[in-house]
């Protein structure tokens, strides 16, 4: 489950060399009113987020003792299309990417096998809406926020996020170091995300941030010169300044808001009964060191400079 295809692997491979090479310095990816963004190296500190009820007991977080919306089965959702480094080659089932491999994590330490899983597509802004869910928890870079509490549950935090601006080599803001520097700047973000609530909150730029459904629009209106820069996280910030990008270059990353990391946490229906159980399997995979070796696997990286 957790073992990468040699062709995966060498796509993974390329991509990191890719980023060494033509950006040693670089870093980003999506975030709205919920979470987006990475840190570099070990993306699982011990100072992440953990569970703030009482661990359940064991017997309580089977798949027999378990409410899930199909018995025997736990069924996992993510956003279509599903990104690198997150997924891989837009399948969730294969196991291949961070989220996919740390959702097939988490099923294991609830005792489910592989074909026990099932994936379910439901896009982001649907996700961490108020109201009955078809799926038992979702994993898609969504940040944990009070805001968002209020609607949905969250697990225990499995990602620390930074949120990262990117822009084309030359442009008017490559070789920024400050957020001062980005005032004039017209930037971009997936709507309903931590990173445009980084542009509204942190940067706040003159001109009002531009909007997309999709980072793959974002990306698109960058390289049409529509917008100086995107605001990411830093993973996929990787991933479209190596591979969607021609000249994409990282700008740096965003100083973390007072000081706490922002997280992605898995995200379940309000009041779900499953939420202690998936929280405890979060936090057992962070103390086990498995959230480390999945992010060294798919997500080690250079790392990028931070905009003072």
């Amino acid at each position: 489950m957790l073992k990468t295809s040699r062709r995966a692997a060498q796509r993974h491979l390329a991509v990191v060399t890719l980023v060494s090479a033509a950006i040693a310095l670089s870093a980003c990816a999506p975030t709205d009113e919920a979470d987006s963004g990475s840190d570099s190296g070990s993306e699982t500190s011990e100072t992440s987020e953990s569970s703030e009820s009482e661990a359940p007991a064991a017997d309580e977080c089977t798949p027999d003792a378990m409410e899930t919306v199909a018995d025997g089965t736990l069924t996992i959702a993510t956003d279509d299309p599903a990104y690198e480094p997150w997924f891989v080659d837009n399948d969730p089932t294969n196991g291949e990417g961070y989220e996919s491999a740390v959702a097939y994590a988490i099923a294991e330490q609830l005792g489910y096998t592989q074909d026990q899983v099932a994936w379910v597509k439901v896009p982001f802004n649907k996700v961490v809406q108020p109201g009955p869910k078809d799926f038992d928890f979702d994993v898609n870079q969504v940040s944990i926020t009070e805001a968002r509490r209020k609607a949905v549950d969250f697990s225990s935090g499995y990602y620390d996020v930074v949120q990262t601006v990117i822009t084309n080599k030359g442009s008017a803001i490559d070789g920024t170091t400050s957020l001062a520097d980005l005032a004039d700047a017209k930037l971009g973000a997936q709507v309903g995300t931590t990173s445009y609530t980084a542009i509204t909150d942190q940067i706040q730029p003159s001109q009002d941030p531009a909007v997309f459904d999709t980072n793959d629009q974002a990306v698109q209106a960058l390289k049409n010169g529509q917008i100086d820069g995107i605001v990411v996280d830093l993973p996929t910030a990787y991933f479209m300044t190596a591979v969607q990008l021609d000249d994409g270059v990282i700008v740096g990353q965003l100083p973390l808001p007072d000081g706490e990391p922002e997280q992605f946490g898995a995200v379940l229906a309000k009041d779900s009964p499953l939420t202690d159980c998936v929280s405890s399997a979060v936090d057992t995979l962070r103390e086990d060191g498995v959230l480390d070796q999945i992010g060294q696997e798919w997500l080690a990286q250079q790392g990028a400079p931070e905009l003072s």
